[in-house]
């Protein structure tokens, strides 16, 4: 989750603004429902939520000492150097050796899981049996079997969960979804989404190896790693990906010769049909000359362009000709201590509110299992599409 913070082009787009811009389109420059409460609703507890964090890499990124309704009661690492990081970062003392020690402390409400990709849905599982709500890194998980172990003991147990992904609470992802819940968009026709990583899951690169030993990076397959892109269909129309046909490409050297996933691609792109008959086109690339995350969304009365490495500025533009560059600073939606600029294009405030107020709440959080299923399975299905050379597959659905 490491991508490149691209530069906003302005802040602040009021109603009226998009209005006189736009050719009267009801924009409304506001988060949605759930982000939009900075403070509990009327009726929801008062009591800090006990959270406890493993994972001193990513984990040490979010805000949760800083929010008024959370503390950070408890860190772990296997790593005794991110043990001290998440010491440092939350101010928290009780430190445990492991996971598996942590989600034995009776006092936590719930876990941040931010361990490596391939063992998030084990962890998420053993958090939930241990009685505790779950946020954790992405993706949910690098299997359909474990996407089926994650909702079994959610199912079973009764714990809320959450993803972190970022790309669901970009500012940009928040505009593109006030458009559509406005039909600002018309038809939402196609979208294209895009994650860039350069040099990640190399054998050069400095992620893939930790004290001698490889890392689970080392030879990722790119379209396991699919919610910085998916999320910016998902998390703007709420639609499904049903269908899925993908194709790959790598040199055949470096970590592509030995990983444990036998996988043979530093880049995979995948088109998608959706369960509203549209279009998603998404590209996960390791090995390319372009940075970070970028979507954009074609309506037919409305297309909305995110920037990117390249130099693509952010804009919308209406049928009739008319454009905006004006992006809004949310923060505001958020509670005074997290007013803050954070990792991600601002996201790391919104996703740590979020699930504390999901949690302050008893409600599911926005990026709920369902959610974060639907982002995650088509990935892990577009991958053995590009395996199998470009087969069109269907993507299994896992919704209520």
């Amino acid at each position: 989750m490491e991508g490149a913070r691209l530069k906003r082009s302005a802040i602040g787009w009021s109603r009226r603004d998009f209005l006189k811009r736009s050719g009267a389109l009801a924009v409304a420059a506001a988060a949605p429902r759930v982000v939009a409460r900075a403070t509990p609703s009327r009726g929801a507890t008062r009591k800090p939520v006990r959270i406890g964090v493993v994972g001193g890499g990513f984990g040490a990124a979010f805000q949760w000492h800083l929010h008024p309704l959370c503390k950070v009661a408890a860190v772990s690492d296997l790593r005794e150097d991110r043990r001290e990081i998440l010491k440092r970062a939350y101010g928290c003392d009780v430190v445990y050796p492991s996971l598996a020690e942590l989600v034995k402390d009776e006092s936590l409400d719930a876990v941040a899981v931010f361990t490596e990709a391939t063992n998030h849905a084990q962890h998420v599982v053993q958090a939930m049996e241990a009685g505790k709500h779950v946020i954790s890194a992405v993706p949910l998980a690098h299997t359909i079997e474990g996407c089926r172990a994650v909702l079994d003991a959610k199912r079973r147990t009764g714990r809320k969960y959450m993803m972190a992904e970022t790309s669901w609470y970009r500012p940009e992802t928040m505009v593109a979804r006030q458009l559509h819940r406005d039909g600002a968009f018309g038809r939402l026709v196609y979208t294209e989404a895009e994650y860039y990583h350069p040099g990640i899951c190399h054998d050069a690169h400095d992620l893939s190896h930790w004290n001698g030993e490889r890392t689970w990076r080392y030879g990722y397959p790119p379209l396991l790693y699919p919610t910085h892109s998916t999320a910016f269909l998902v998390g703007v129309t709420g639609e499904r990906l049903v269908k899925v046909s993908a194709l790959g490409w790598g040199s055949g050297d470096d970590a592509l010769l030995d990983n444990p996933y036998k996988n043979p691609f530093w880049n995979g792109a995948a088109m998608f049909r959706t369960s509203g008959g549209f279009v998603l086109r998404c590209n996960v690339f390791w090995h390319v000359n372009a940075d970070g995350e970028r979507a954009q969304w074609l309506g037919d009365k409305l297309s909305l362009y995110m920037a990117g490495s390249g130099g693509q500025p952010f804009r919308s533009v209406a049928a009739d000709g008319t454009t905006s560059d004006r992006l809004p600073d949310y923060r505001s939606l958020l509670p005074e201590p997290l007013r803050l600029d954070s990792g991600h294009g601002g996201s790391h405030t919104h996703l740590t509110h979020e699930f504390v107020s999901a949690l302050a709440e008893d409600r599911e959080p926005e990026i709920d299992v369902f959610e974060s299923l639907a982002m995650t399975a088509p990935g892990i299905v577009a991958h053995e599409s590009a395996l199998r050379g470009g087969a069109q597959l269907d993507v299994p659905r896992f919704d209520a």
